[in-house]
């Protein structure tokens, strides 16, 4: 074995990146419970936000009684059992907030989460996403000591890799002020392991050998990821923190961690390390009891006077990302049985995935946004089914016409020729297809015999193209690239 060496670090990298890790495991837990209602605490730059702005395909499902169940070889099946696979992995947010104490972050946080313009970025090559769901995003600077009103009772908080840079005043406050004077109902938080950085370096390793920033506060020994942490937490004592914080303020709270090298450990210690980010689920109990008793604590520890005696939040931004007009008003389910029918022959085709039929505008906008209107109007049209594929319903269902249907698809004698956009140039010189001998091409050496390009007619002006090169610049190279995968 290729043994390290001890006088430096050793390679730690991720995939996904670790900050990858750590929206996603907060997206997950955000899926799992359905939230609507988000705040990050220590949002930067918006990048969380910036990714709830975008809208969900489709609406969640409409009340029970909005459609009726449909019998099926004489068993009847709610349209919420046929369309829970399309259903659990999307989130529907409609009110989302951030926080930070940074003007210059909370900046990128502001355009991040503001509408675009129709047409704008990206999708001008294709098409804008509808957005059946209103959406509000405000925009806060301001310290989390300070208790903003209209935090109280926001459904979710997230604070990733935030309480590892507060000082001690303000960490003191950090608990009462989330889990007593907001007291949400579901709590994200993530926080580096001291634990884990004894990976990045062999078992005998001097102490040299670990770069970092030492403990600003000189309580420890420790060297530190970032050079503005206060603290980083072993496992234990994250853990311990935790517990303390859930019974204190009446929060039930599960631990766990993400990130795990993808080198391996020559020594066998990835198990006894653990992961690079801890992160910890917090649920808050239900009942006249715990809310009382949260509510006691918060008027004993006299937070809101304490707090707003230093200064309020401020205001930055507030955008409203407005739904689809036809939102919530779908058209009769007989319409759109007929106007499926139409849409797959005029796609030709006898069978065709119902996300694919989805994402045509003039369905989606039909359904008023509800896929599980469109799932009742094909199982409740005569000549159209739902393939529930081998093993019952799931996510990739396809809709396919019955025998009675498919004579309207014309053959490929009686189909009109298609058109002028789905015809291909006639000769492409990255299509495989072609015939080589039919392309000359300038190299070819008896090709300047036989022809060539010839001589140009028009005398070029060599000094104007000089100059226009040398006035031509990408600019100067940036020195102070920022990386978001770096361990903060």
């Amino acid at each position: 074995m290729c043994q390290a060496d001890d006088t430096q670090e050793l390679p730690v990298t991720f995939r996904p990146e670790l900050y990858l890790q750590r929206r996603g495991w907060v997206l997950d837990i955000m899926r799992r419970e359905g939230i609507t209602e988000v705040l990050d605490i220590g949002c930067g730059e918006g990048e969380l936000l910036s990714c709830l702005c975008n809208p969900a395909p489709w609406l969640a499902p409409p009340p029970p009684d909005v459609l009726p169940a449909i019998e099926e070889d004489g068993v009847r099946t709610p349209h919420e059992v046929v369309a829970e696979g399309l259903h659990k992995d999307i989130l529907h947010p409609v009110r989302i907030a951030g926080l930070d104490v940074s003007r210059a972050d909370l900046e990128c946080a502001v355009e991040g989460t503001r509408p675009r313009a129709s047409g704008s970025g990206a999708s001008t090559l294709w098409r804008d996403p509808a957005r059946w769901e209103p959406l509000e995003a405000k925009i806060w600077e301001g310290s989390l000591a300070v208790v903003n009103p209209e935090f109280v009772g926001v459904e979710c908080i997230v604070s990733t890799e935030v309480i590892e840079h507060l000082p001690e005043d303000i960490l003191q406050a950090f608990a009462p002020t989330i889990f007593g004077a907001y007291h949400p109902r579901i709590v994200l938080l993530t926080t580096p392991s001291y634990t884990f950085n004894a990976r990045f370096t062999a078992p005998d390793a001097p102490i040299a050998a670990r770069s970092g920033w030492p403990d600003p506060t000189r309580r420890t020994s420790r060297i530190f990821r970032h050079y503005d942490h206060k603290f980083e937490w072993t496992v234990d004592e994250f853990a311990q923190w935790c517990h303390s914080v859930a019974e204190e303020w009446g929060y039930d709270v599960e631990i766990g961690g993400v990130g795990k090298a993808q080198e391996v450990d020559e020594w066998g210690r990835d198990e006894a390390l653990g992961w690079a980010s801890q992160v910890a689920a917090f649920r808050r109990r239900e009942g006249p009891e715990w809310e009382e008793r949260r509510a006691r604590k918060v008027d004993e520890l006299g937070i809101l006077p304490r707090t707003t005696a230093q200064g309020e939040h401020q205001l930055l931004a507030t955008h409203h990302h407005p739904p689809h007009e036809a939102a919530r008003h779908p058209q009769p389910l007989d319409a759109v049985g007929e106007l499926v029918v139409a849409k797959m022959v005029q796609f030709r085709e006898a069978s065709v995935p119902l996300r694919e039929l989805w994402f045509d505008d003039a369905v989606a906008v039909a359904c008023g946004g509800w896929v599980d209107w469109l799932i009742c109007a094909i199982r409740q049209y005569d000549g159209l089914c739902l393939d529930k594929g081998a093993s019952g319903y799931s996510e990739e269902l396809v809709v396919r016409l019955e025998p009675c249907l498919q004579d309207l698809i014309p053959s490929a004698a009686q189909a009109s020729p298609p058109d002028t956009d789905e015809v291909g140039d006639p000769w492409d010189a990255f299509d495989d297809d072609d015939d080589d001998d039919d392309v000359r091409v300038a190299t070819d050496e008896t090709y300047g015999e036989e022809g060539g390009w010839g001589e140009p007619d028009i005398e070029w002006d060599r000094e104007a193209v000089a100059k226009f090169n040398a006035e031509t610049r990408w600019g100067d190279p940036q020195e102070d690239w920022s990386c978001s995968s770096e361990w903060t």
